[in-house]
């Protein structure tokens, strides 16, 4: 389910850099992030999203969830804009 949101969404934005940049700006919906992705890349996109009460789902893949967005390379996070 969750990669279908994905690929339905009007606008996304991946990458961490650009995640985090988006929740600090309020932009961000909801917020995808890759659970075979690295930790300490996701860590600060989680802990800003959980303290501005944006929600986070879990997918399994970070190939998956690149592939959900149309690129093909794998995504540790997108984040769905309002």
């Amino acid at each position: 389910m969750s990669y279908e949101k994905v690929l339905q969404a009007q606008k996304i934005i991946i990458g961490t850099k650009q995640t985090v940049k988006a929740l600090k700006e309020g932009k961000v919906q909801e917020i995808f992030v890759a659970a075979d992705a690295e930790p300490k890349v996701t860590g600060k996109i989680v802990e800003e999203a959980l303290g501005l009460n944006v929600p986070v789902q879990y997918v399994d893949s970070m190939k998956k969830l690149g592939k959900a967005c149309g690129i093909e390379v794998g995504a540790a996070a997108v984040a769905i804009i309002r």
